[in-house]
């Protein structure tokens, strides 16, 4: 069934969704040349889950300059809406341009779900360069959807599929990669160069889009974007920043010129080392463990697609640390004996996960983006 655009609500407002991901964002920036603000949903979500986003945006008051909303979880569990206007997207795009040496002859495959905003900027992107954009026909691309595409824009994980397609002989003509989302494993970045392509990794959130981006040498501040830490926690004084967010829930915080969605980061040299959500420590026998120390160890390991932890309940430890590793599904024993050994090497006693999982594929958002199990879906994966 195609979900066609909603009536138009309040404040310019008008949800879309479609199980042709293209089209969905192609209607998006007609909505916005329209002059109203497009909203793009999940076509998975229940009757019941979209209503209430629909009424959500329905009652809401929404600045006048406000231009395009898009959707992140909160704490709650229902959706916040972020707004924000086409300015604040258009002013990192001549950066991304220049970086990749872009133009109009490109052609950009944009892998995340429209769900994401990070498919709305970058559909937003080929209209402000002039380069036509594609989707993959299917929820995995495949080999028709990399045949003339150049650029490709996703997460670490549509990277890696755009590489295992490459490794299976099948041809394109991509060069240029954009991967936001998650952390970009070096093995991920050393196989693109292999193939010729360029990777810009970035860190970004759907409330102050663009952070700080890693062209090969460490994440360091997008152009334009001042960093600072404060207790631990990273802030960042951008133009960027979306004019309203319309909900509850979340970690987004505003203090003046400066806002934070709440990530732990460490800043040296000028360059930006992240360490998770600060909702995200584990309290385990008396330690605070943070999970994006120790996946950023378990993710090196040969055989680890990727690697996520979480904290289970335990009568006497309050939390246990664990694992859950994202494998091909072969041996996994090999890889899970390497995991633990280097995992014992190089972690402290109290970061050492003490229950372990494998599976084909951790739990994603609909971006694509790695998200963190409950302890009831760690107790499930297989």
């Amino acid at each position: 069934m195609t979900h066609r655009p909603e009536p138009v609500l309040a404040g310019r407002v008008r949800p879309l969704r479609d199980r042709d991901h293209e089209r969905v964002l192609r209607e998006a920036l007609a909505v916005r040349r329209a002059g109203d603000i497009p909203l793009i949903g999940d076509e998975r979500w229940s009757e019941d889950q979209w209503r209430g986003v629909v009424e959500h945006a329905t009652g809401a008051i929404v600045p006048d300059e406000a231009e395009w909303a898009a959707l992140t979880s909160g704490s709650t569990g229902r959706p916040r809406i972020i707004l924000r206007t086409q300015q604040s997207w258009d002013m990192s795009y001549p950066f991304l341009d220049e970086w990749g040496e872009l133009t109009p002859a490109d052609t950009m495959l944009i892998a995340a779900h429209p769900v994401s905003s990070m498919a709305s900027y970058a559909a937003s992107h080929a209209a402000h360069t002039g380069f036509p954009f594609n989707t993959p026909v299917k929820h995995r691309m495949g080999p028709g959807d990399i045949a003339s595409a150049t650029i490709l824009h996703g997460t670490p994980w549509h990277l890696r599929d755009l590489l295992d397609l490459l490794d299976a002989g099948h041809p394109s003509p991509m060069r240029v990669a954009f991967v936001g989302g998650d952390r970009l494993p070096q093995q991920l970045r050393h196989r693109a160069a292999h193939r010729g392509i360029r990777v810009l990794g970035y860190f970004g959130a759907a409330e102050l889009s663009m952070v700080a981006i890693d062209d090969g040498d460490g994440l360091r501040a997008f152009p334009g974007v001042d960093l600072q830490t404060r207790d631990g926690v990273l802030w960042a004084r951008t133009d960027q920043r979306a004019v309203a967010v319309l909900g509850t829930g979340g970690a987004y915080r505003v203090r003046g010129a400066w806002a934070t969605v709440g990530d732990r980061a460490v800043i040296a040299d000028g360059r930006l080392s992240l360490r998770g959500r600060s909702d995200d420590a584990i309290q385990t026998a008396g330690a605070t463990v943070l999970p994006n120390d120790i996946e950023e160890v378990l993710a090196s390991v040969h055989g680890v697609h990727a690697a996520t932890v979480i904290g289970v309940p335990d009568e006497r430890a309050g939390q246990l640390v664990a694992a859950a590793l994202e494998t091909d599904g072969g041996d996994t024993t090999q890889v899970l004996e390497r995991v633990k050994s280097i995992a014992r090497a190089q972690l402290t006693p109290a970061h050492i996960p003490r229950r372990w999982k494998t599976t084909t594929r951790l739990p994603r958002t609909g971006s694509g983006k790695i998200r963190r199990p409950t302890p009831e879906e760690f107790e499930a994966l297989r």
